[in-house]
């Protein structure tokens, strides 16, 4: 990867790598009030944003061939925002009806509060883990496990830890395919060099070894939210220089912010 100039800022990495420009592999935010941006001013970042993935909804049409019947289960576990707008989207394409019963896990309680787009939100029947972990959801999962019928949407390229669980413990669930994940173009974004990439995503880390199979890290710092990322990461063979959710930092702005406090000290 080519390097880019890179002035001087305030913020350096523990090994002594000044961070000044940081690529973040999701779309810009829609909001000049964003952390992000904060954050950039605080410790003069030039942040660029450049997706590394998109997600595809499946059709009404390629849903029906899983032959599933969705008012059959009276769970369903959302990892995503996205896995909650393309279930119900395909339940009004189905023209499908949810049960005012259906209990609602989420991985967090962030995407739990989402579901008020689509629901009467009731705590009674929303669940999500207390961390923001898989493990976390988990728990949660394991206290209903033998008494819900479960429906696990997933992409169509994704391991799914939550159906791996619900089948060694012999629940009653199913895996349902509502969207897919392709990958984006990154030729042009990766000819500038960066201090520092951010991933939120394993197929991101895919795209980019999939892009440039002999990509080396050399001095480059890596970021991941979230463990499946990190172990993509991990298992790709690049170091893992930043890591969120953490110990009093739940998002990847929190934990860019205590990585760069540190290292100006």
């Amino acid at each position: 990867m080519a390097k880019a100039e890179r002035p001087i800022n305030k913020g350096a990495g523990k090994d002594g790598h000044k961070v000044n420009k940081i690529l973040i592999t999701q779309p810009r935010p829609d909001s000049e009030k964003s952390p992000y941006f904060e954050l950039a001013k605080k410790f003069n970042l030039d942040l660029e944003f450049h997706p590394f993935i998109r997600v595809e909804g499946l059709s009404g049409k390629e849903f029906r061939k899983q032959r599933i019947d969705i008012g059959e289960y009276t769970a369903i576990v959302f990892n995503s925002r996205n896995a909650i707008d393309h279930f119900f989207r395909i339940c009004e394409e189905l023209k499908v009806k949810i049960s005012q019963e259906m209990k609602y896990f989420c991985i967090t309680e962030a995407v739990a509060l989402y579901l008020q787009k689509f629901i009467l939100y009731r705590k009674r029947k929303v669940f999500f883990s207390a961390d923001g972990s898989t493990d976390g959801l988990l728990e949660v999962i394991n206290k209903h496990k033998n008494n819900e019928k479960f429906i696990v949407p997933t992409a169509d390229n994704g391991k799914n830890d939550i159906a791996n669980f619900l089948a060694t413990n012999k629940s009653a669930y199913v895996e349902a395919t509502l969207y897919r994940t392709v990958a984006n173009d990154i030729a042009p974004i990766m000819v500038s060099g960066y201090d520092m990439i951010l991933f939120f995503s394993p197929f991101s880390v895919q795209t980019l070894v999939d892009h440039d199979p002999k990509f080396k890290q050399n001095g480059t710092l890596i970021g991941a939210f979230g463990p499946t990322t990190s172990k993509a990461i991990e298992d790709a063979g690049f170091r893992l220089d930043v890591k969120a959710p953490a110990p009093n930092a739940p998002s990847m702005v929190a934990a860019l912010e205590q990585y760069l406090a540190v290292a100006k000290k």
